[in-house]
């Protein structure tokens, strides 16, 4: 617990730097987060002897990642689009050696880990050049939204977990996570949702939009924490990687935030056209 609490603590440090600085070393950070997540994918289903096309995905991640870094968004879908075809074409290159199950878990890691985490720097970067005021002083648009999708994230996961603790008596998905129950999750949507109305109202947004924010960002991070809860079950691993001591790899980390990352932006790309 000591060694949880203490990596727990100093990531939460790094992180926070990272994102407050933003550039090339939010940027450095991401491209890291992609790569070992896709090895962490890539592991899991060699355990069910499914190996995916690892240098491909690798090559998918650096692809997805430049598309948007370098600011040709444009160039993301057609890498998208590319990588699976190619992925699926090896089957017919390497048909003795790489299956057609292998090949669409292949396309199915490259989308899921790839996509959902290039979408931290569609979010950070969002209005870049524009500024809001908030309690801890002017931050840059897309910083202020990430802290509010990340914080959302997080306030889901932990009161989830002490609503359970205290209330739970009702199993919420048994055969995928054991340890959820209903209580919890409830207790994790108000939470969120006070959470987020609370972040939202401090940088001139209202109460009422935000809580319903809020409380989609519950559920949307409890389907990705399911997600990955299942994708291990089936993998019959712990957990995905050893990367932060206490806490396992990035998917284990960042499971939730994969699927609300994406939401929250594309929230965004709604409100905006309205």
């Amino acid at each position: 617990m000591a060694i949880r609490i203490i990596s727990g603590i100093i990531g939460i440090a790094i992180a926070a730097f990272i994102i407050q600085t933003g550039g090339a070393a939010f940027g450095a950070a991401v491209l890291l987060l992609m790569l070992v997540g896709w090895h962490e994918y890539a592991q899991a289903f060699r355990h069910k002897d499914l190996a995916p096309a690892y240098w491909s995905g690798m090559a998918a991640m650096l692809c997805f990642w430049g598309a948007v870094y370098f600011g040709r968004i444009e160039f993301l879908s057609a890498a998208a689009t590319l990588f699976s075809l190619w992925l699926m074409l090896e089957a017919v290159l390497f048909y003795k050696k790489y299956s057609v199950p292998q090949a669409l878990v292949s396309v199915a890691g490259v989308m899921y880990v790839g996509l959902s985490l290039v979408h931290l720097l569609l979010l950070r970067f969002w209005k870049a050049s524009e500024l809001v005021s908030t309690p801890v002083g002017e931050m840059e648009t897309g910083c202020a939204w990430l802290w509010i999708a990340l914080i959302g994230t997080w306030a889901s996961d932990t009161f989830a977990y002490f609503s359970g603790f205290a209330f739970g008596k009702t199993k919420l998905c048994e055969t995928i996570s054991p340890k959820k129950t209903r209580e919890g999750f409830y207790g994790g949507v108000i939470g969120t949702a006070v959470s987020v109305a609370v972040l939202g109202h401090t940088i001139g947004h209202s109460l009422i939009s935000m809580a319903v924010l809020g409380v989609v960002i519950a559920l949307v991070a409890t389907v990705g924490d399911l997600v990955e809860s299942v994708v291990k079950r089936y993998t019959g691993i712990k957990d995905s990687g050893v990367l932060i001591p206490g806490h396992g790899g990035v998917l284990d980390r960042f499971d939730s935030a994969m699927f609300v990352i994406p939401f929250v932006y594309y929230f965004l790309q709604i409100m905006e056209g309205f």
